[in-house]
């Protein structure tokens, strides 16, 4: 189970700036409007109504002055409220990604066919360095060796 938590806490640490990054670019691109689209429809109708707030939200997802408009007084609460809702909501998403992404045993993305059965180089007393067929890396499979040279290949062929 150990290997579980480290491969998603590698996963985690590999996409932390992305997951920053994503989060600030959509603060900004539709948090802040969203908020200023519900107090300023809350403010003229005193309820909110889905069709108005398109109707405010359209013109103020176009002019990137709503970033500075959010921090004034009258924005700051709904955008607070707002940004931690989509917070949490994001959260949640990458926490799901992130439980997906989980290998499903601890062999996953390792390499099944390395040369660690022999010690000291004895493989090459039946296997080459340099050429024939390949068997891991740097261990070939001599073709003018005397006796069998035959190849059992154990898993997939991925040709695509």
């Amino acid at each position: 189970m150990n290997y579980k938590v480290e491969k998603v806490v590698k996963n985690f640490k590999k996409g932390t700036i992305m997951y920053v990054i994503i989060w600030l670019i959509l603060t900004i691109l539709f948090v802040a409007p969203a908020s200023i689209s519900v107090t300023e429809m809350t403010k003229e109708l005193g309820t909110f109504n889905l069709v108005k707030f398109f109707e405010y939200f359209v013109p103020n997802v176009t002019s990137l002055s709503s970033i500075t408009k959010v921090l004034q007084a009258e924005y700051i609460g709904d955008f607070l409220q707002g940004e931690l809702i989509f917070s949490l909501f994001l959260v949640v998403v990458i926490i799901i990604g992130l439980v997906k992404t989980a290998p499903k045993n601890e062999y996953t993305d390792i390499e099944h066919g390395s040369s660690d059965w022999s010690e000291g180089g004895e493989q090459y007393r039946i296997l080459s360095k340099n050429k024939g067929i390949i068997l891991a890396q740097n261990n070939y499979l001599p073709i003018d060796k005397r006796g069998n040279v035959n190849v059992l290949v154990v898993g997939r062929f991925w040709f695509w």
